[in-house]
């Protein structure tokens, strides 16, 4: 008996309690109360046979609008990615199971579907820009994310522009007071003071630049891959009247020559380093620094460093940051202590990310038409999954997020912090 398109999919996709399955083909399944998830067509069910994770096999098959869950917010589909996590649970067809969906798919005559435009050339097919994580394939990978449109990050990320992990000082706080403390954190735990000399790589917008240099009184070269978050930056510095005591630099952090600096501060940008280049990265920060230089690390990690060297999730490689990789907290420890300096101090965030996510979406969604006719509606959608999915990640502990304290000691082993500085 050929299988209905309904069934087909609970096979594939296992129990469906909470949703109520209708296909293309007139068929149901499911829980007959709950939430209304349709296949619109045929390809949907192709996207879930030919991808290579169901993840990206339902995230594709929502950017081409043949499958959707009825009443869901294209801004913000938290609700509804909590309910595919907790109710969906794919199972490896075996038997008489993978026998019949075999003949069922026969007899759909598929084919390789057309995949979302907005979706990433393979890692094959981007061996075009280089070998991964080498120069113009970093700088290709960077424009893709952070090029889109200084108007997109604004209504997103709100006045800040702070594209990183805010720390939320107490529950009422906002987003934008929350990243104010987040910057100010790391300036304590750098113990930035009037005079000394900053280095923040991968520095974004420029926001821990100009933080630095209003409230503490250093000088600070912020460097960025990204040619529209380097001219943003540069024009915010000069309104501020921090010229001269604050510059953002177009350049890859590996042609910064200048040494000496008191403090390196390093927010979300090990993301994008790859885990086989922390030697040389950390090593470089080191060079930088003057003996009793303090860094501060801040990055997304994994909870385990069984999965040192992956990418966050199949949807992020293919959707939102190509060649990016995460390494667990021990990992990034490790690396940074090899490379010559002393960890001082080390904390995990991970709570506070979910919030930043979340407030995020929250953007996204209050700037939902503005943000279309700004990035165009696939894009949209596509941040829409990304940000809802990263705050359930990090709140379900599927990620986290580290910030590492270290120092150049001396030959010797003289640190210049005494019996030591406690951060808070």
């Amino acid at each position: 008996m050929t299988m209905t398109g309904a069934e087909i999919f609970e096979t594939l996709a296992g129990p469906v309690d909470g949703l109520r399955v209708e296909a293309y083909d007139g068929s149901t399944s499911g829980d007959p109360a709950g939430r209304v998830l349709r296949l619109r067509s045929p390809r949907a069910l192709h996207h879930l046979l030919t991808s290579p994770s169901s993840e990206l096999g339902f995230a594709r098959a929502y950017l081409m609008d043949d499958l959707e869950i009825v009443g869901m917010e294209e801004a913000n589909p938290y609700p509804e990615l909590v309910l595919l996590r907790d109710k969906v649970r794919p199972t490896r067809l075996r038997g008489q199971d993978a026998l019949r969906v075999a003949a069922a798919v026969r007899q759909l005559r598929p084919s390789l579907p057309e995949l979302p435009p907005e979706e990433i050339p393979s890692r094959t097919r981007r061996l075009a820009n280089g070998v991964r994580h080498g120069r113009r394939r970093d700088a290709a990978a960077i424009a893709h994310h952070y090029d889109v449109s200084n108007r997109f990050y604004e209504m997103v990320l709100g006045p800040s522009m702070t594209y990183t992990c805010a720390a939320y000082p107490d529950p009422g706080a906002s987003l934008e007071e929350a990243q104010a403390h987040k910057h100010d954190l790391v300036c304590r735990k750098l113990g930035l003071r009037p005079g000394m000399r900053l280095l923040d790589v991968g520095c974004g917008w420029g926001g821990m630049v100009r933080h630095a240099v209003e409230h503490y009184g250093v000088t600070a070269l912020g460097v960025t891959l990204s040619r529209q978050q380097a001219t943003w930056g540069q024009e915010m510095v000069e309104r501020a009247g921090l010229a001269g005591r604050a510059e953002i630099r177009h350049s890859d952090y590996r042609d910064v020559t200048e040494r000496g600096f008191d403090a390196v501060s390093s927010i979300g940008l090990t993301e994008h380093i790859g885990v086989r280049r922390f030697p040389a990265y950390f090593r470089f920060l080191h060079d930088r620094l003057r003996d009793g230089g303090m860094l501060l690390n801040h990055c997304i990690t994994w909870p385990t460093s069984t999965k040192d060297g992956m990418s966050r999730r199949a949807f992020v490689e293919h959707y939102v940051f190509p060649d990016g990789e995460l390494g667990a907290s021990g990992t990034i420890v490790t690396q940074v202590e090899r490379a010559g300096l002393e960890v001082r101090h080390h904390e995990n965030l991970r709570e506070h990310y979910a919030r930043t996510c979340a407030a995020w979406s929250a953007n996204l969604a209050a700037n939902w038409d503005a943000c279309v006719a700004e990035a165009g509606r696939g894009r949209a959608r596509v941040w829409g999954l990304y940000l809802a999915g990263s705050s359930l990640n990090f709140e379900r502990n599927g990620m986290q997020l580290h910030q590492v304290l270290a120092v150049r000691t001396s030959a010797d082993g003289e640190s210049g912090l005494g019996l030591g500085r406690v951060v808070v």
